[in-house]
């Protein structure tokens, strides 16, 4: 069959010019007869036929919902203190200069109607509850309408608890007590009882990877491991040299850096082998009286990629860097805060700090950037914070009160 010639049609632009402008469409496809087309052709036809008639029609994107940054201060923070906040849960922007947002009502108030100290918090956004512990009880909230869901009371009461990644398990330690209380997450039901060391259950980490937990007594200078599949105690590290306050762990789960009462510093052990690896003092600084917990070094934290360690150092009202990449970690630099440190902890992406005196320092810089303060103006301190962040009103991450390492390799 013999092909017909293709066939130019000039634009307007071009129509009277001597040149043809290159504005030319060939062979269009209503000028040719469909009949002389072989399949082929046909397909590539139809093809721009396609592409030709979707210009006409515009479709627009579904832009995602914008996150947004909260850090939710559980209050009375420290001890039963209501100068420092009042009572409730206190949300601040961190997109906003950590402008105060709101109050959310709280429980934990006991029979004589007196408020009692928040002992932890933790929280989970794919089951999209927030948890308050107290002396004595524990507090379940939902996340997106704010409602209180559940409050239950616990043999022994309640000290400072940690949550499995997927949010269905709580590690809840007896207030000061000899065993921690499994805890199902979503009815507060207890699973089990894993006993203490010694009396004193008191501190609770769960790694990243939620395959261990890690549970620290006031009485004890031995820092007990759990598997979380059986519940059972693998391993112990220590002893260091007297009873463990708050502490940390590595991504990698390979080291542990503790205080210990009487120390301004800090102490580092092996978690596969149990060992005591290093003994760190702070220079320049000595010991001092304290306002609260009872020794010198109550708070300690690595930033998420694990570069630097933050020691507080209640004595002398602030916070010791070190920088963590070489061993032992070296003291680098001192940031003065406003009041003694009794905790300190770091937001998800490791852009800022947060020690219980409620100054906001900037990590890259070492510099306090805000302060948080209440709806009256009052200045805000909690030692039970962390952050949660939102896609529209859903929640998408939270934090860890701890500040535990991220780097899992």
């Amino acid at each position: 069959m013999q092909r017909q010639q293709p066939i130019a049609i000039l634009c307007q632009a071009g129509s009277h010019a001597r040149n043809p402008c290159k504005c030319v469409t060939r062979d269009p496809l209503f000028l040719r007869d469909p009949a002389g087309w072989d399949k082929v052709e046909f397909m590539q036809r139809l093809f721009l036929l396609g592409i030709f008639l979707s210009s006409f029609f515009v479709v627009q994107p579904v832009r995602a919902a914008q996150e947004h940054h909260f850090l939710y201060a559980a209050t009375p923070g420290v001890r039963d203190e209501l100068d420092h906040g009042g009572h409730g849960i206190l949300v601040f922007d961190m997109d906003a200069e950590y402008k105060f947002v709101k109050r959310i009502p709280s429980a934990g108030v006991d029979e004589t109607n007196h408020v009692m100290n928040v002992k932890g918090i933790c929280a989970s956004a794919k089951t999209r509850r927030l948890y308050v512990s107290t002396l004595k009880t524990l507090i379940c909230f939902n996340l997106v309408s704010e409602k209180l869901l559940w409050e239950k009371s616990y043999d022994g009461g309640c000290d400072r608890m940690a949550i499995s990644p997927d949010g269905k398990t709580i590690y809840l330690p007896a207030l000061e007590g000899g065993f921690w209380n499994v805890i199902d997450a979503r009815s507060g039901g207890v699973l089990e009882k894993i006993p203490a060391k010694s009396a004193g259950s008191h501190n609770t980490a769960i790694s990243p990877d939620g395959k261990f937990a890690y549970l620290a007594g006031l009485n004890s200078p031995i820092l007990r491991v759990v598997d979380t599949k059986t519940r059972k105690v693998i391993r112990e590290i220590g002893p260091f040299t007297n009873s463990i306050r708050p502490f940390t762990i590595n991504g990698a789960q390979t080291l542990c850096y503790v205080n210990a009462n009487n120390l301004i510093g800090f102490e580092i052990g092996d978690l596969q082998t149990g060992k005591v690896l290093q003994h760190v003092e702070v220079q320049g600084f000595q010991k001092g009286p304290v306002k609260r917990h009872g020794c010198p070094s109550h708070g300690i934290a690595l930033t998420p990629d694990e570069k630097e360690l933050w020691l507080a150092d209640s004595a002398n009202s602030c916070i010791h860097v070190f920088d963590n990449t070489v061993m032992p970690p070296k003291q680098v630099e001192t940031i003065p805060l406003r009041d003694q440190p009794g905790w300190i902890t770091f937001s998800i992406d490791g852009r800022y700090a947060w020690p219980s005196t409620g100054d906001v320092i900037e990590v890259k810089t070492h510099k306090i950037i805000a302060h948080l303060t209440d709806e009256t103006g009052a200045a805000v301190q909690s030692e039970k914070l962390l952050e949660i962040d939102f896609s529209g009103d859903a929640p998408v991450r939270a934090g860890n009160q701890f500040g535990l390492g991220q780097i899992t390799k």
